[in-house]
């Protein structure tokens, strides 16, 4: 399974962290999206620790821990590498395309699981694929069903 341990878990809105709940915040503002908080789904948080492999691991990232809030119209997502910087990035439900990775073309290549989600970001011109890692868990797997229902219900 790829180069990375990846776990996923469902948290309660409430416990997203205040760091992460800060820089959600001051994007929000930023971009003047207005109360796209209200309606809240689900809160996951996956982490991806990469896996050590011989004696050199090599430089790079260590961990990407995404915090991934869905509302009924929106998806929001705070990726921290190792122990750096928030980067937010949000879309609209109603103008993504979601795809499982282990049904895509790539899978055969580079076996990993999540969810490949392309769409126009708010705060992008044109469209951008992102990957979103998620762990082969419950919680992983949850996410991937509403957030396909989701993205899908938002279309009507």
């Amino acid at each position: 399974m790829g180069d990375y341990n990846r776990s996923t878990k469902e948290i309660p809105f409430e416990q997203i962290s205040p760091d992460v709940m800060q820089t959600i915040n001051k994007y929000i503002e930023l971009h003047n999206l207005g109360d796209i908080l209200a309606n809240v789904s689900i809160c996951i948080v996956s982490t991806s620790e990469k896996l050590k492999k011989g004696l050199f691991s090599g430089a790079g990232q260590k961990s990407l821990v995404k915090t991934v809030i869905m509302t009924d119209r929106w998806l929001i997502l705070a990726d921290r590498v190792d122990q750096n910087a928030i980067f937010i990035k949000s879309m609209q439900l109603r103008e993504v395309i979601v795809e499982d990775y282990e049904k895509s073309l790539f899978y055969s290549k580079i076996p990993d699981t999540g969810m490949n989600i392309t769409g126009r970001f708010t705060d992008a011109s044109e469209q951008g694929t992102i990957f979103l890692p998620l762990g082969k868990d419950t919680a992983g797997e949850k996410f991937k069903e509403v957030l396909i229902k989701s993205a899908q219900d938002a279309k009507k």
